[in-house]
């Protein structure tokens, strides 16, 4: 059997198995590379892990890493808190927030299925409230998580840079973060209105949402009959996230981030781990950040 059919079969094993069972993709792929590539083509351990992408592989480590701390202290929460408060009671803007936030956080380094994770269920909230489109909301989501993914310091804008720079082609960072960006702008755009999101325009609410369920889900107020504001059961305030020095200090961490690798040329994974580390060694459990009521 040649190498090349030995690994083409490899690969379409690894994907039926990983399809099929609920083991990880990743391992297979360790496991079937070892396997082919030891007993089938007879390359040694060395000449295997030659071929492996270390330097993608510490990215894709060190960002997850970044945001999952992140994630646990409520940095995340904040971020959505504070976009959610920025728009008052323009009820045609919360979708455009969660496109905004969505296409932040990949933007930053958040793979896009995480970043959709985090921030889909808190727009759901808001549209079954405000009697937005769901599946409209959902999408704005997804396609800000899309339109964010391909900046140069995001996992899937640093892969596809780094393989067009590793087969010599001509590429530029830039021009591949705005052509995903504004393409899936455009596809928001058109689904906004598609699925009524003109009707939305001119409504406005007078209350101030800006409390927050701890967790991050979005704390909106009881509305009376007619539509009119009514006092939450109760009356007791729901938990809002804290700028403690937690969150204060991972937003440096990002702010760091980007500057380190846009403007200085940084490694981002090295950069991401770094700052997850400093992270964990100011603040070992990221989920005693503070909430005020």
């Amino acid at each position: 059997m040649s190498p090349a059919l030995a690994s083409t079969m490899g690969l379409v094993v690894m994907f039926i198995l990983g399809t099929a069972l609920p083991i990880n993709m990743g391992a297979l792929a360790f496991a079937l590379a070892f396997l082919i590539g030891v007993f089938a083509v007879g390359m040694t351990a060395s000449q295997i892990l030659a071929g492996f992408p270390g330097d993608l592989f510490v990215t894709l480590v060190g960002i997850t890493y970044l945001f999952a701390i992140a994630q646990k202290n409520g940095t995340i929460d904040l971020l959505v808190h504070w976009a959610v408060r920025a728009v008052g009671g323009r009820i045609a803007a919360i979708p455009w927030v969660m496109f905004g936030v969505a296409a932040i956080l990949t933007a930053i380094g958040a793979v896009s299925p995480a970043a959709v994770a985090i921030i889909a269920p808190i727009a759901l909230r808001f549209a079954r409230h405000y009697n937005i489109d769901p599946l409209m909301m959902g999408l704005l989501v997804v396609h800000g998580a899309q339109g964010g993914g391909f900046s140069p310091i995001s996992i899937y804008g640093g892969i596809t840079n780094q393989i067009v720079e590793r087969a010599g082609l001509p590429g530029d960072e830039m021009v591949l973060f705005l052509a995903s960006l504004l393409f899936n702008l455009a596809v928001a755009v058109a689904v906004y209105f598609v699925f009524g999101g003109a009707r939305l325009i001119g409504r406005r609410d007078g209350v101030a949402h800006d409390e927050f369920e701890e967790g991050g889900r979005p704390s909106l107020p009881v509305r009376g009959h007619g539509g009119t504001p009514a006092a939450p059961k109760g009356g007791e305030p729901h938990a809002v996230p804290a700028l403690d020095a937690q969150r204060g200090l991972t937003l440096l961490g990002l702010l760091v981030l980007g500057v380190g690798s846009l403007a200085f040329g940084l490694n981002v994974g090295l950069m991401a781990i770094t700052v997850a580390v400093a992270l964990a060694l100011v603040a070992p459990d990221p989920r005693r950040a503070r909430w005020t009521r």
